[in-house]
């Protein structure tokens, strides 16, 4: 199931993100959503976890948990338009 993860610190690094969500359960893809120009964090990410009920339970345990100073916005991903 791929999460779109966000409301982040702009510090938080994938490697970080990738540490909180394999709590849960096994991690294919961590994708940190930056500036094309700057580099710079644009505060949110897509996470990518095979098993969706690992996924699910990691929305609903980190769905408003605050992380790095801010309450994480944590939810499926839904695919574009």
């Amino acid at each position: 199931m791929n999460m779109y993860v966000g409301n982040l610190n702009y510090n938080v690094k994938e490697s970080d993100l990738r540490q909180v969500m394999e709590e849960y359960g096994t991690v294919d893809s961590v994708k940190l959503i930056t500036d094309r120009d700057t580099r710079r964090s644009k505060g949110f990410a897509f996470i990518d976890m095979p098993e969706s009920s690992e996924a699910q339970n990691a929305i609903k345990e980190l769905n408003g948990a605050e992380y790095a100073g801010r309450p994480m916005v944590v939810k499926e991903a839904l695919p574009r338009n």
